[in-house]
């Protein structure tokens, strides 16, 4: 996650599974929170919610109710931290469950051998 290219990886597994919208959405809340003007949070926060949180988006992530309704309840005025919680619960789920499986995948291993093979610079 700390990088472009393992990030890439990352979500080009993350795709064979079907559940790309995981990282979408921790990658929407990354952006979020690193934006300072009051109208273009209320904009992507309204995104975000619309294309990851809403129960009628085909890329909703699973959230448990508690911290939806939090969500729901903040969206009349939204800050860059509306959606901290829910990230944190969409990371705690890639960890524990998608990232594991990556570690074992060609996606994964393909990845590290790309890296294994450029030339070092002197």
């Amino acid at each position: 996650m700390v990088t472009p290219a393992g990030r890439n990886a990352f979500r080009e597994f993350l795709r064979t599974e079907f559940s790309e919208e995981n990282m979408l959405f921790w990658m929407a809340c990354e952006e979020l929170k690193k934006e300072a003007n009051k109208n273009i949070i209320e904009e992507k926060a309204r995104i975000i919610y619309e294309d990851y949180i809403s129960i009628l988006s085909p890329k909703e992530v699973s959230l448990d109710s508690r911290v939806r309704e939090v969500i729901n309840r903040n969206m009349v005025e939204p800050s860059q931290h509306i959606f901290d919680d829910a990230q944190l619960q969409i990371y705690t789920l890639m960890h524990r469950d998608s990232y594991p499986r990556f570690m074992n995948s060609t996606v994964y291993k393909d990845l590290l051998q790309s890296l294994s093979e450029k030339p070092i610079e002197a």
